[in-house]
């Protein structure tokens, strides 16, 4: 069985000659409400092998953030598998948005586990931006390597 794949975008801004921040988002759903540091992610998604992973990194973006993706070029920053298997792809784009412009996706989940109750939860409950040596403490463990890469291509 082919591994699961998620493709996503990686949005940094440099304001004013200040330090690079990265905007990530905060995984929603009652496993990460009490949770901080290694709760938060790149804004990504799965897709499938008949759909080309910029697309999806794109059409996830907007779904998990409700606004469109900024103009601009992607910079691939490769892929890493996780450690659960997935294989993630993530693009680096310059821009700017508000979080509190953000309306995020939804999911539904049965909980309590076992209840048979259906509960819909935000796919990212906060977005925030941090500076990239704060996003390493807040981001999940496997795409630690993805504001590494990011560092890397600024210093050119």
């Amino acid at each position: 069985m082919a591994a699961k794949r998620s493709a996503g975008i990686l949005l940094y801004r440099v304001l004013h000659g200040a330090a690079p921040e990265v905007l990530l988002g905060h995984m929603g759903g009652p496993f990460w409400a009490r949770r901080d540091a290694g709760a938060w992610s790149v804004p990504k998604g799965e897709y499938t092998a008949d759909e080309e992973p910029g697309a999806a990194a794109r059409r996830e973006f907007t779904e998990e953030l409700g606004v469109p993706v900024p103009q601009g070029e992607l910079t691939p920053l490769g892929e890493v598998r996780q450690s659960g298997g997935k294989v993630v792809t993530v693009w680096a784009l310059a821009g700017d948005l508000d979080p509190g412009s953000i309306v995020p996706g939804t999911f539904e989940l049965e909980w309590p586990r076992g209840s048979g109750r259906l509960q819909e939860f935000p796919e990212l409950d906060r977005v925030e931006w941090f500076e990239l040596e704060r996003a390493r403490e807040k981001i999940v463990k496997g795409q630690r390597v993805f504001l590494d890469r990011l560092a890397a291509w600024l210093r050119g």
